[in-house]
């Protein structure tokens, strides 16, 4: 039986609470929001601030602008104010909003007026909409104030409307995130009362501005403007609320749109009306630039990254993509993105090579792009600019000293073959020509090609066609040959330089590729946080030719100052404030950025997929390319990466320890526990005893002995407790000097006299050794837990056998029983701390063994353990030593 599923997908509901968490640490934006100046925004704004602060919110004025109007003047009396900060700027002072202070203060809301205005050189940031968001970034909500004509999308619009171009815009990302917007809106006929009255500009200018921007048209306009987008945007609020709350209602299919940009100025004005476009249809929006093999000019460089600049301030995803076939390259595109919508502008014929390239372009693009919608946007440019563009020629990116070469090769050859026409005919000479051109179009551009063309074209037909010296041509296949002399020559060279400059872009690529894959490869092969630091500063030297320093972050989660003294840095107070900043904001700051640009290098934070990890400062002295912001982007997030691997390693080996010491804390304390308890329990009983009854001597003296053999178990646990301790620490060092292995092993066996009764001891030590140089203390402790050892897991009465020689400066101890042995599985593991056989009896700590490990080791020597043929256990100790030339022997 089929049902409904309406349970929530648990991906979904995720995402919605992260983001709820996001927002609630932030603070709140409202927006008084209206058509144009005047409307009464900044006197709206402070009306509700007194309302605020009649509830005893905590709110302040961080900015506004009275404009000397008294009835705003007078709302700011009662309102904390805070003092700004001045500017020297062109012989005049200039006052800004201190942002610094009103982080400091940390008040529940702070009134700033003007969220479009741009801030004097030398600001933290350039547009006053930065210092907002880093106020809310602090959990600090904004009051603040926006006429529709500073909305980035809409300023071409309001341009067109007006016939004034608005110079302070803002990103449409703001208005759309913002938590609250207020409209503050007043009917055309009053706003021009108002102005009339003088109560927005002085008298002398209010009829100016009545007789230019503030005609009734225009207003009517703005604010139909104005009232579109606030009903635009509680749609979409509407439609998110919705969304989030799992209403179900009649949604519509998703929307997509691809808005195709180039390097001219038509694609600024087509990004916003797409923007506008997908906010009005609630439709998700990207653009695309197709890289082909023409090449730009600086001029249209340049252009083309305002372009992509205003696509990021718009809030729209941008990608770049290279193909020779502009139309294929925007359809592939759209049908792997799964695009509904395609927005491209009508091809503007600028010049005759243009008119070739360009015309069939909308017609294959609809033709091709199947199911896809394809909206064409026209021109604005006036026809008598359009027909003066379509007389001109192409634009070349060749300088004069390519043409120069080009036309001095060109005649060089023609003088060769003038010499010896006779001998090879005219036609030999065109292919000579002919090759000329082709081999040129290796080394230079079009324009070049196409004047070697030409020049080739005419110089043959001049000098060598007959009749010569004259263009006439006699014969009609003469004519055709020069004509097809002419024409293969303008393709050849054309086609060559093209496939030239595809060449070098795709060497370029490859170029970048192959960096970043040496780059992965090396940090692949890199451990530890220096080699990483290393590594990086190397390749951005390599590849970008920039000096880098890198910040990380230390356990405070505060950036650590640079230790690298051999990268050219020295980094200042006020570098390492704006280094803190891009850290903390996770935004580049510093030298040509439009944050903090008074600093001297530029600072990019290092950003993993889960944390900050740092900040990397370079010495940049231009501006980087649209191709080579991206190869940046992609070059540091690999470092991030590396470097977010290595912290975490660092967390999972920190964790692992702490796990480790608990599990050994746990181990220790049970063990301990066990071994501790049962001679205290002998001693307190056999004391007791002692004390409170009456004995006879034999008994009293067996009780004695308990109670000391209780306290060698207790002394032989302390001992390996302290032992251990010592090697943990690292702080064994042996204290070598000549000794006499029979003392060695005479001295263990005189403490372990007790133990050894039950069993056979034999010790096989040649007469004649030498003596040796070790650490006699140590070695005492090693040779008594081996046979300690054996003690407690031999059977009695069988043998125990103790052998030592010294053989080319190795001594060899060796220590035998024929107890069970050991498991064949468990051999490699009985050096461990704390490890005990499977099945043995209660009873020791796990540690002697491990002890005897740790002092030979000290030694620089090795143990090993083996089972014995007929039963048993085998210790074989090795040691490197010095001997001595005395012969002990009688």
């Amino acid at each position: 039986m089929g049902y409904n599923d309406d349970r929530p997908d648990p991906d979904e509901l995720l995402a919605s609470l992260k983001l709820e968490e996001e927002k609630g640490k932030r603070g709140k934006l409202k927006i008084f929001f209206g058509m144009c100046a005047g409307v009464g925004k900044t006197y709206t704004m402070l009306q509700t601030a007194q309302a605020e602060k009649k509830k005893q919110c905590d709110i302040i004025v961080g900015y506004v602008e009275t404009h000397n109007r008294k009835e705003t003047a007078d709302l700011l009396q009662g309102l904390e104010v805070i003092p700004r900060l001045e500017y020297h700027y062109k012989s005049t002072q200039v006052s800004e909003m201190d942002l610094d202070r009103i982080i400091a203060r940390k008040p529940q809301i702070v009134v700033v007026d003007e969220l479009a205005h741009t801030n004097a050189p030398g600001s933290r940031h350039a547009k006053r909409y930065q210092d907002v968001l880093e106020l809310l970034d602090n959990g600090i909500n904004v009051y603040t104030t926006v006429n529709v004509q500073h909305l980035e999308s809409r300023s071409d619009t309001v341009a067109q409307i007006t016939g004034v171009i608005v110079r302070e815009t803002l990103p449409d990302e703001i208005f759309e995130n913002a938590d609250e917007i207020e409209v503050v809106d007043l009917t055309p006929e009053e706003l021009l009362q108002r102005l009339s009255e003088g109560k927005v500009y002085a008298p002398e200018r209010s009829k100016e501005a009545i007789e230019s921007f503030f005609r009734k048209g225009n207003i009517t306009a703005l604010r139909e403007m104005a009232l579109r987008m606030v009903a635009d945007r509680v749609d979409k609020q509407l439609h998110e609320y919705m969304q989030l709350k799992r209403i179900k209602g009649p949604w519509k299919s998703g929307l997509h749109l691809l808005v195709a940009v180039s390097h001219t100025q038509q694609s600024a004005r087509l990004l916003r009306w797409a923007k506008n476009l997908s906010y009005t249809m609630g439709a998700d929006l990207q653009a695309i630039y197709v890289e082909t093999s023409d090449k730009l000019d600086n001029k249209e460089s340049e252009q083309l990254n305002k372009n992509i600049n205003l696509a990021r301030q718009l809030g729209i995803k941008f990608r770049i993509i290279t193909n020779r076939d502009l139309v294929k390259a925007i359809v592939d595109f759209a049908q792997k993105e799964n695009i509904t919508h395609i927005v491209i502008g009508k091809p503007r014929i600028r010049n005759l090579y243009t008119l070739i390239k360009l015309g069939n372009i909308v017609n294959r693009l609809i033709r091709y792009s199947g199911n896809i919608d394809v909206y064409i946007l026209g021109s604005d440019i006036q026809s008598k600019d359009r027909y003066r563009k379509n007389a001109s020629l192409p634009s070349f990116t060749s300088n004069i000293s390519q043409y120069f070469t080009a036309a001095s090769v060109v005649i060089l050859t023609a003088i060769v073959c003038f010499f010896i026409k006779g001998l090879i005919g005219y036609q030999v000479v065109s292919f000579a020509l002919l090759f000329v051109v082709s081999t040129l179009a290796f080394f230079f551009g079009t324009g070049p090609i196409l004047m070697a063309a030409t020049m080739s074209a005419l110089i043959w037909d001049f000098f060598f066609l007959p009749p010569p010296y004259t263009l006439h041509v006699d014969k009609p296949e003469d004519m055709l040959m020069l004509i097809m002399f002419f024409i293969i020559a303008l393709l050849s060279g054309v086609l060559t330089s093209r496939i030239k400059r595809q060449e070098m872009k795709i060497r370029v690529r490859e170029e970048r590729t192959n960096a970043l894959y040496q780059l992965t490869r090396e940090l692949s092969k890199a451990t530890g946080i220096d080699e990483v630091i290393n590594i990086a500063r190397n390749d951005v030297k390599k590849y970008f030719n920039l000096n880098a320093s890198i910040l990380l972050k230390n356990d405070a989660n505060q950036l650590d100052y640079p230790q690298q003294k051999d990268s050219g840095f020295t980094i200042s107070k006020n570098d390492m404030s704006v280094a803190v900043w891009t850290f903390q904001h996770s935004a580049k700051a510093g030298r040509l950025t439009d944050t903090l640009p008074s600093a001297n290098y530029t600072f990019y934070p290092l950003k993993g997929n889960q944390m900050n990890l740092g900040v990397i400062a370079i010495q940049q002295d231009i501006v980087f390319t649209q191709g080579e912001e991206q190869f940046w982007e992609a070059f540091i997030s690999q470092i991030s990466g590396k470097f977010e691997r290595e912290y975490l390693r660092n967390l999972a080996k920190q964790a692992f320890m702490l796990n480790e010491s608990d599990k050994l804390y746990k181990t220790l304390f049970n063990s301990i526990s066990h071994e501790l308890r049962i001679p205290v329990a002998t001693i307190m009983g056999a004391s007791d005893s002692l004390l409170t009854t009456k004995h006879s001597e034999d008994i009293s003296r067996e009780l004695s002995q308990e109670i000391f053999k209780a306290s060698k178990r207790l002394n032989r646990l302390i001992e390996n407790l302290l032992n251990m301790s010592r090697l943990e620490s690292g702080r064994i060092t042996p204290r070598l000097d000549w000794y006499d292995i029979h003392d060695l092993i005479n001295t263990v066996l005189e403490n372990l006299r007790e133990e050894l009764k039950p069993f056979n001891l034999h010790i096989v030590v040649p007469d004649d050794m030498p003596l040796v140089k070790i650490d006699f203390g140590l070695m005492e402790q090693v040779l008594y837990n081996l046979i300690f050892n054996a003690t407690q897991y031999a059977s009695v009465s069988t043998n125990l056998r103790i052998k030592s020689f010294c053989d080319n400066g190795i001594l060899t101890m060796q220590v035998m029983d024929r107890g069970p042995g050991f498991p064949q599985k468990e051999i490699s593991l009985i050096f461990n701390k704390f490890y005990r056989l499977e099945g043995s009896e209660a009873g020791g700590t796990g540690l002697g063994l491990s002890i005897v490990k740790g002092f030979v080791e000290a030694h620089n020597g090795t143990i090993a353990v083996e089972n014995r043929q007929n039963g048993g256990a085998k210790f074989t100790i090795k040691i490197p030593t010095e001997v001595s030339g005395v012969d002990l022997k009688g």
